[in-house]
């Protein structure tokens, strides 16, 4: 590749790959290209966290706090957005933007939790892991919303090999609307899930109460001993940073196998400007980089490059990534880029008492809840909005969980927390949401970052679909507890904005028409094939699954791809 006249030893900044973005996604595309033998670029716009050396908190106890690890009233003002996230607080603030480091712009009321560090959100995120079906690539076409360009069967053998590699713990059940995977051994139920489990599911034949699958190591395998991770120590405090390594993230396991090739080279606070067309032979021929601290701009160039920077960023990218040959963005002849952002609707939930068990008691903190997959349209419409959700759930006693708000001093007050109290029951939602036009984002005419770049603004909404969908989960859910024998049953419409969910997808959708889509088969821009995208912007829909085992199996899959045409010269 030619030296580029505005970037000096260009020769030094010339790779085979660059991979933007070092989360999950861009953690499996620098492991499968360095493995393929690419000299490989990842740049990444957060800072640097080795892992176990930059997980301060992971080992720290409440009283090691100063606030005892409730968020202090200052950030908690000073982040209205950051604040929702589940997982935001003294312990894990460092590992996530705050409000004012990346403003972005609401049409429309929308919560953009993101993390910029290496590892990004794989530091951070809920684990959960499940392949989907092939009702859930057919369903689109069928419902007129999106046509998935591959099929599960497609998928199956690349949702093998990344389950192997990152360790995913679950049982067999045999369901054909939940795949079963390459497991290690699952969590065990609670005798209060058990019984539940029993209830619901001879009252209600086709729903199917199971134990969640997650990306935790139960039983660590040679493949996982030999990436140096140990054991899950059921402690529940993963989104400080495992410095087990016992869920999988791209600090414990892919990023640390891309450097043992040699082929790796890892660039922390690098925020990518642009992707850069060159109008001779209608490729990209590389990345402009503004350095996160320095402001100073510099170019890389390589033959392929994945754009995994989280979806809406990558949105970001692709349409502040403008030529004459694409005016509007790359890739973007037919005005489609940013639009069909989708999420996951989850705002209905339950909670519940249930009397007896007071014998049952548990021990640690099981990292993952039970589930049940979506039973509602699966094979065919049967309701009055389309698609479906899929459902968690668990139960727990009242005890320790009471010192967090009741107040008391002493003897008395320290036997009433640590007492075991009465059980509870709850349940949420997790629905699919139909990618419509409208929900897009787009780049703001006059605001800008503090590296330059136009600040996004997200127009994404709910629809009527939504509510339907919420009301029949609601209405299923009660009559699920009811038969279960609970108490006291309390549904909920938590009215949460979109995004909080932190399942946004879409906006670079996959599809065989490139009237209709921005990608092809194997993640590749249509109108510029060098380029790849398999994080959440490629997704054509959003399933009731969680994402990420997808995105990596979408990610392997492509990054393979990109290797064999790179080995014909079509690349």
């Amino acid at each position: 590749m030619a030296n580029h006249p505005t970037t000096p030893g260009a020769r030094e900044h010339t790779f085979d790959a660059i991979v933007i973005g070092s989360g999950i996604s861009g953690g499996w595309a620098a492991k499968e290209l360095c493995e393929a033998g690419l000299r490989t670029l990842v740049l990444e716009r957060g800072r640097d966290v080795k892992h176990r050396d930059d997980y301060p908190t992971a080992l720290k106890n409440p009283w090691d706090f100063p606030h005892r690890n409730k968020t202090p009233r200052a950030v908690a003002t000073a982040n209205p957005i950051a604040k929702k996230c589940y997982a935001f607080d003294e312990a894990t603030a460092h590992f996530f933007v705050k409000d004012d480091e990346h403003p972005y712009v609401q049409d429309r009321p929308f919560d953009w939790i993101r993390g910029y560090q290496v590892g990004g959100k794989s530091l951070i995120w809920a684990r959960q892991t499940q392949r989907w079906s092939r009702f859930d690539f057919e369903g689109p076409a069928r419902d007129g919303f999106g046509e998935w360009p591959i099929t599960y069967d497609e998928l199956a053998p690349w949702y093998s090999h990344v389950e192997r590699f990152a360790g995913i713990s679950g049982n067999y059940d045999g369901l054909e609307t939940l795949p079963d995977g390459e497991f290690l051994p699952a969590w065990e139920m609670n005798d209060v899930e058990k019984h539940a489990q029993g209830k619901i599911m001879a009252a209600f034949p086709g729903r199917h109460v199971i134990q969640g699958r997650c990306a935790h190591l139960t039983a660590p395998q040679p493949q996982h001993l030999a990436q140096n991770r140990g054991q899950c120590q059921a402690r529940n405090l993963c989104y400080r940073g495992c410095p087990f390594g016992a869920y999988f993230s791209s600090n414990s396991s892919t990023l640390p196998a891309a450097a043992t090739t040699g082929r790796l080279t890892l660039r922390p606070h690098s925020v990518v400007e642009s992707i850069l067309h060159d109008p001779v032979t209608g490729r990209a021929r590389g990345v402009r980089v503004i350095d996160a601290i320095t402001k100073q701009a510099a170019e890389f160039f390589a033959r392929v490059i994945f754009a995994n920077a989280s979806c809406l960023n990558t949105n970001l990218l692709l349409l502040n990534s403008t030529s004459a040959r694409f005016p509007a963005g790359l890739g973007n002849d037919h005005g489609l880029l940013g639009r069909y952002v989708a999420f996951h609707n989850y705002r209905g939930s339950l909670s519940a008492s249930i009397e007896g068990f007071e014998d049952s008691y548990y021990s640690g903190r099981r990292p993952t809840q039970l589930m049940m997959p979506n039973f509602r349209n699966v094979r065919k419409q049967e309701t009055d909005f389309q698609r479906g959700y899929m459902v968690f759930f668990g139960a727990a006693r009242a005890g320790w969980q009471l010192g967090n708000s009741t107040p008391g001093v002493g003897a008395a007050y320290k036997d009433q927390i640590t007492s075991p109290g009465p059980w509870g029951i709850s349940m949420m939602m997790q629905g699919e949401t139909v990618p419509r036009k409208e929900n897009h984002v787009r780049l703001s005419p006059d605001r800008k970052d503090a590296w330059g770049i136009p600040q996004l603004v997200t127009s994404i909404g709910y629809h009527d679909n939504d509510e339907k969908l919420m009301r029949d989960f609601l209405e299923r859910g009660r009559e699920m507890l009811e038969a279960v024998g609970a108490k006291k049953i309390t549904a909920r419409d938590s009215k949460q904005n979109p995004g909080l969910d932190i399942h946004e997808m879409g906006g670079v959708r996959m599809g065989r028409d490139p009237n209709t889509s921005l990608l092809n088969r194997w993640n590749q821009l249509h109108a510029c094939t060098n380029v790849f995208a398999t994080d959440g912007a490629c997704m054509t829909s959003t399933g009731t699954q969680n994402p990420s085992l997808t995105f990596m199996a979408l990610t392997a899959r492509a990054a393979q791809h990109a290797v064999a045409e790179l080995k014909k010269g079509n690349l």
